[in-house]
């Protein structure tokens, strides 16, 4: 039975209500997956960690304090202090701080490009669409880190300029997502209803290929922050990420490195732990959303 449209209503688009209870069923089967929601309360606990913590636990993240490094775990220092006496855990929450947000920025914003890439090359067809995925396949044939190590051996960039870098390097494997979708989207009535009545090709996208691409894009997104996260840390491990006074989690795992086969295990066990577990927990969250999602899945 097909639904009635409501005054005022454009072909093709579902009701409110049907759109809300749409919506509602996902948000339950999400709800049902409990890897999911695992994550999703790792990812929460990391962002309080991280930015509510500081403001309960204080630390000295700036100067040196030589006479209080590589100090064990105790009651004054509940991880212990690194090489030139900053305060372990305030350092992990600071760092945190630096790897969350960058990956967070970053992913959003490759998702961004690529959502915008993508749907206007699937929309467009012909030699257009031919063009801009050579562009994508040849970007895909270079590894994002190897492009990342060039650029920050040519520049020492901050937190901001490691968000531009991943997102202008990251964006291509959701552009190929939005493409598929969009190349189904593209030949359903109400697209071509509103070709048909003179709609412009932007409004065609704004109000239907991009809407009925959310759920798409909110999974992509997902894998995204964690792989931006992952090349942050991956970059910084190597030396080549933000620069002290600042850190991230990947630079912390790097300064900790040669300190781990003198038995100081608190340089190196927590940052790993905070970037294996927020990265197991995208993906985790990730996976969640695209079987949320999932009409064929839906009982």
């Amino acid at each position: 039975m097909s639904a009635v449209l409501q005054p005022g209503q454009a072909p093709g688009v579902r009701p409110l209500t049907e759109a809300v209870t749409g919506y509602r069923l996902s948000l339950r089967r999400f709800a049902r997956n409990r890897l999911a929601v695992v994550g999703l309360a790792v990812v929460a606990l990391f962002l309080l960690f991280c930015f509510v913590g500081p403001l309960l636990y204080s630390t000295d993240q700036t100067h040196t304090t030589l006479s209080q490094v590589n100090l064990a775990p105790s009651g004054a220092h509940l991880l212990g202090t690194d090489a030139v006496g900053h305060d372990e855990l305030g350092r992990l929450m600071y760092g945190g701080r630096v790897s969350l947000l960058v990956g967070l920025a970053a992913g959003l914003l490759a998702t961004v490009i690529g959502t915008l890439w993508g749907a206007v090359a699937g929309y467009a067809g012909g030699w257009i669409d031919a063009a801009m995925m050579r562009v994508v396949d040849a970007g895909i044939a270079i590894p994002a880190l190897f492009i990342l190590l060039v650029v920050s051996a040519i520049t020492t960039p901050d937190a901001l300029g490691l968000i531009v870098i991943l997102g202008l390097v990251s964006w291509l494997v959701p552009s190929r997502l939005i493409r598929a979708e969009t190349l189904t989207l593209k030949n359903r009535d109400y697209v071509l209803t509103l070709r048909a009545i003179g709609g412009t090709h932007g409004r065609a996208i704004a109000r239907h290929i991009l809407p009925n691409s959310v759920s798409t894009i909110v999974v992509a997104a997902t894998f995204q922050i964690a792989d931006a996260i992952l090349l942050v840390a991956y970059v910084s491990y190597l030396g080549l990420g933000v620069q002290p006074p600042s850190t991230d989690w990947g630079g912390m795992l790097s300064a900790g490195l040669t300190a781990a086969y003198s038995g100081r295990w608190w340089l190196i066990v927590p940052p790993g732990l905070a970037i294996i577990l927020v990265v197991c927990a995208f993906n985790a969250i990730g996976d969640g959303l695209r079987d949320a999602f999932d009409v064929k899945g839906r009982g």
